[in-house]
């Protein structure tokens, strides 16, 4: 998915928040972001959006001196959500699939998300996740991750967000987590999963966790370490959550289930699901079968 006009409005939004996080001073912010907002026009925008996106946080960190600029959100994200899980969990326990209440649980936890939205609130996430434990389940589409995860030789589980990665373990541990690895980006960018969420959520004692190498907000493979692409090339199963995994894997020959919130209109439109729409979209190119977008 290449990056379009109706992109660059989000990276400017990006770019304002990262740097109102770092720096204090209006008419520093003021210098900041014209320098910025200038080289973001001298960018190549023909690529996928989370190349694009990875070289201007590069710039914000550079320009700002901060390398972590949303370390503060993920840290009380990661909080929230770990006050959240037991009675989410227990939520999902009750329901009559509860493998599909926990999937649906995973798929919601992608809301969690700076690169597409402002403006988070706790009660609103605390709200929002409480009543899509008592909504309708995906049976479907949990039965066919499912099968296909235990049909699976190797299984890669591509998290997203800080927070988000918290409600991914009660999916993982329903997931056969001896043939699992699950990768992290390799250094800050945005609020997206590092190994020191990895480790709050509490995934290190249960499954494999590997950092990418990268700093994009997606997987951009020619910028991942050579470890992390043989395990890519050796996963007959993917897993990847949230719209910078997709924008950046959706043309990737590779058995896919893609776990995401509808943020934009740019997915909106790639997909033909309406905004604010949760879905499950495979991806499988190895038997000829065509993708097949869940709506729920």
């Amino acid at each position: 998915m290449n990056t379009g006009i109706d992109c660059i409005p989000c990276f400017v939004r990006q770019a304002a928040e990262a740097v109102g996080f770092c720096v204090a001073d209006e008419s520093r912010r003021a210098v900041v972001m014209r320098h910025i907002l200038s080289e973001l026009a001298r960018l190549d925008w023909s690529g996928v959006p989370p190349a694009t996106a990875q070289i201007l946080h590069r710039m914000i960190r550079k320009e700002t001196g901060n390398t972590d600029p949303y370390r503060s959100m993920k840290e009380n994200m990661n909080r929230l959500a770990l006050k959240l899980l037991p009675f989410l969990q227990n939520e999902a326990r009750m329901q009559e699939d509860p493998g599909a209440a926990v999937l649906r649980l995973a798929v919601a936890g992608n809301l969690i998300d700076a690169g597409a939205k402002t403006g988070l609130k706790e009660n609103d996430i605390r709200t929002m996740m409480c009543q899509t434990c008592q909504g309708e389940c995906m049976k479907g589409s949990a039965r066919e991750l499912f099968q296909s995860a235990e049909l699976a030789r190797k299984v890669l589980y591509l998290t997203d967000n800080a927070g988000e990665i918290v409600f991914d373990r009660a999916l993982i541990e329903m997931l056969p987590r001896e043939k699992m690895v699950v990768g992290v980006r390799g250094s800050a960018v945005l609020n997206d999963a590092t190994l020191v969420d990895a480790e709050t959520a509490g995934l290190l004692g249960i499954v494999r966790v590997l950092s990418n190498g990268s700093d994009a907000p997606g997987i951009l493979l020619e910028d991942c370490s050579a470890e992390f692409r043989r395990v890519f090339d050796e996963s007959d199963l993917i897993i990847a959550k949230g719209q910078g995994n997709f924008e950046s894997l959706s043309d990737t020959s590779k058995h896919i289930f893609f776990l995401l919130q509808v943020k934009c209109a740019c997915v909106a439109e790639h997909l033909g699901i309406p905004v604010g729409r949760m879905a499950i979209c495979e991806r499988n190119d190895t038997t000829g079968k065509p993708r097949n977008c869940i709506l729920q």
